[in-house]
């Protein structure tokens, strides 16, 4: 191509970034319905589009602007006219070479907590370590790591030992809770 027009000051303009050989748009909705209901809109958007919007564009707008629900598609293609097949081909519940459908999986909600300190009690985790071998062990792992660096037990402190230094150091308490 031509090389890029200097701005005012004489200075090059950026080559424009390179564009991939194929390129994804990323649909997703929640339900395989809604999902088709989604290709219809964005087939309505490009026919009504003009002059047609660059594909490169509709692609990053598609993934970063839009939410990742449970029924999802990719339709992957070189130019506006193959990825448009692939859009109108879900759209019309067919399949096409170049889309990708599927639904994930939900088994329950996932939850982190962050709890910080002030989380712990003396004796949490007693009853744990008792009771479950597998979670003993990491904390016997756990306590040979901490070793080289403290100068208490692990399981001393979690179990409230009378030995053991208070929850109330921070030195303490920041380890153990990690």
């Amino acid at each position: 191509g031509a090389p890029a027009a200097p701005d005012p000051d004489g200075n090059a303009a950026p080559a424009p970034a390179p564009v991939p050989a194929n390129l994804p748009w990323v649909l997703s909705a929640r339900s395989e319905a809604a999902l088709r209901d989604q290709a219809r809109r964005l087939l309505g958007h490009l026919d009504a589009a003009a002059p047609a919007p660059p594909p490169a564009g509709i692609g990053r707008a598609l993934a970063t602007t839009r939410a990742a629900l449970t029924h999802r598609a990719v339709v992957v293609g070189a130019d506006l006219d193959a990825l448009t097949a692939g859009v109108r081909a879900l759209a019309d519940g067919a399949p096409a070479p170049h889309l990708i459908q599927a639904a994930v999986g939900t088994t329950g909600r996932t939850v982190f907590v962050f709890p910080g300190q002030g989380s712990q009690w003396a004796g949490m985790a007693a009853e744990l370590l008792d009771a479950e071998p597998v979670f003993a062990a990491r904390i016997a792992e756990c306590e040979r790591a901490l070793a080289p660096f403290v100068d208490w037990s692990l399981e001393a402190v979690l179990r409230a030992g009378a030995d053991a230094p208070s929850l109330e150091r921070v030195n303490v308490v920041q380890p153990a809770l990690f």
